[in-house]
């Protein structure tokens, strides 16, 4: 009887997780640090994962995001997914982001994701001179050659071409999982120009694939010239406060619910 009604508890609290989430899917977030600082659970009130997430209501969401990640590649970029250096770097790429989330899919410590999440381009378009590739090519090149993803990554070393290379690999790893690409937020670092040009990109990349695409420097909460003057929704600029992560965190809830 006592072993029933063990049973019996355990269907009920199962059932009571299953109905408390809005969406019965598994979130995976990559990108920068304006993703990490959500911390690798999204419990953290600075980053907007942590609203995203009692906001959309996943079943599970969990972050790979490294603080200076980039999408773009360097010659000298390959497979490690140890590293965590917090900084610009070679290997620090959404490209080895793809790579630890595939290992801990494997191995049984991640569900297999169903949305994949991506925001990043902030750091590609800030330190150009660390990636002078990345504006290289056109979209239309990057898309014009079919034979992107069996490259070496160190030969993909465009902002482009890295994005396609990556929505590659993880359409082949997760097919069954939903892409959506998130642009960078205006910052006091980059000019507003080059935020446009960088989202425009981002954007066209998601057509190309059939992406969908926030653009968080046109619908997002982070105005450049309101940070000048003041922090309002950012602590230094670039990175959100819990004010900014707030309103973006539901924004990003918002438009995702709309797809789903």
């Amino acid at each position: 009887m006592k072993q029933y009604r063990l049973i019996l508890f355990t269907f009920y609290v199962l059932l009571a997780i299953g109905l408390s989430a809005q969406h019965p899917v598994h979130v995976v977030l990559l990108g920068d640090s304006n993703t990490w600082i959500g911390g690798e659970d999204c419990d953290q009130p600075r980053g907007w994962s942590k609203w995203f997430k009692e906001e959309f209501q996943p079943i599970s969401c969990h972050s790979y995001a490294r603080s200076g990640a980039t999408w773009t590649n360097t010659e000298k970029t390959e497979y490690n997914i140890e590293e965590n250096i917090e900084v610009l770097g070679d290997n620090n790429v959404i490209y080895n982001q793809i790579q630890r989330l595939n290992k801990a899919v494997s191995s049984g410590v991640q569900e297999k994701p169903d949305l994949i999440v991506m925001m990043a381009g902030t750091n590609d378009m800030w330190f150009s001179n660390k990636r002078p590739g990345a504006f290289s090519q056109t979209v239309e090149q990057a898309f014009s050659d079919t034979t992107s993803t069996p490259w070496p990554v160190n030969h993909v070393l465009s902002l482009a071409g890295s994005i396609r290379y990556g929505c590659d690999i993880l359409n082949v790893m997760f097919p069954q999982a939903q892409l959506v690409l998130m642009t960078p937020l205006e910052s006091t670092k980059v000019s507003d120009e080059v935020t446009e040009r960088t989202g425009n990109l981002i954007e066209r990349c998601g057509e190309r694939m059939g992406i969908h695409v926030i653009r968080l420097d046109k619908s997002g909460c982070v105005s450049r010239s309101q940070e000048l003057k003041k922090y309002t929704h950012t602590s230094d600029g670039v990175h959100t406060n819990e004010v900014g992560a707030r309103r973006i965190g539901h924004f990003v809830a918002e438009q995702i619910n709309k797809w789903f």
